[in-house]
């Protein structure tokens, strides 16, 4: 089977180079079946940033999808969830999100805590390997992606794959609009 290539970028197994993962998206991967056909390409991290990546890879900006996390409260309990969407779209956080956590106020997670929290570095956040219990909100559209570019744990790489393999992942639940 092939894997996924897009742009400029230099695509290998993901699974054969562990060392462009962080820790938690490569346990994730070795017991996630669609693991055997994600890529995952080493990028300069100074350049992972979206406009950066697009631009020096020669990448389609509908082609990337980005991973924020949110949290809120309801009744003393906190409520966290991973948001996915097209990099050419934001979370609706102030009005879906909060919708679908059912809390008063959603806000963005605290760096140092989704840092801490997910085991990945700032920048390199995705939905591959989040904490058990993690909610994951994944736009619609995400999954129309032929060949998606997200997140690797990491900011010196990316995994590329066929949008439609994030709805296998566990927690997911793929929300209708969640990227305006």
């Amino acid at each position: 089977m092939s894997i996924p290539t897009l742009g400029t970028l230099k695509c290998v197994s993901a699974l054969d180079r562990p060392d462009l993962l962080a820790d938690p998206v490569a346990a994730a991967l070795r017991s996630w079946p669609p693991a055997t056909r994600i890529s995952v390409a080493e990028i300069d991290p100074d350049l992972a940033d979206t406009a950066a990546l697009t631009e020096a890879y020669d990448l389609p900006l509908a082609a990337s999808a980005n991973c924020v996390v949110v949290s809120g409260k309801r009744a003393g309990e906190e409520r966290i969830a991973a948001c996915v969407v097209r990099a050419d779209t934001r979370a609706d956080v102030n009005n879906l999100v909060k919708r679908t956590l059912d809390v008063r106020k959603a806000s963005f997670l605290p760096t140092d805590r989704a840092v801490e929290e997910t085991g990945m570095e700032y920048g390199g956040i995705t939905p591959v390997g989040l904490p058990a219990g993690w909610r994951v909100l994944v736009d619609a559209t995400v999954l129309d992606i032929e060949v998606a570019v997200i997140g690797s744990g990491v900011r010196r790489s990316k995994l590329l794959l066929g949008g439609g393999d994030l709805a296998d992942l566990p927690g997911v639940e793929v929300v209708e609009g969640l990227g305006i």
